[in-house]
């Protein structure tokens, strides 16, 4: 779904504009990103010490 032909029924502007707080609310709703409120930035630096662990416990056990 896209916001670009949304108009706010607050200040009658684009949505997509985010002139007033309905605005940008409705905005962030529509365009929500990441997992769980969590940004792709923090979930790709999560995996990566996940796999860093991972490779870190093989080399250890040798296996």
């Amino acid at each position: 779904m896209s916001c670009e032909h949304l108009i706010c029924a607050q200040c009658a502007g684009p949505v997509v504009e985010g002139r007033c707080p309905a605005c940008r609310a409705s905005r962030d709703r529509v365009h929500h990103h990441g997992f769980g409120g969590l940004s792709p930035t923090v979930i790709a630096i999560v995996l990566i010490v996940l796999l860093a662990g991972t490779l870190a416990l093989r080399h250890l056990y040798g296996t």
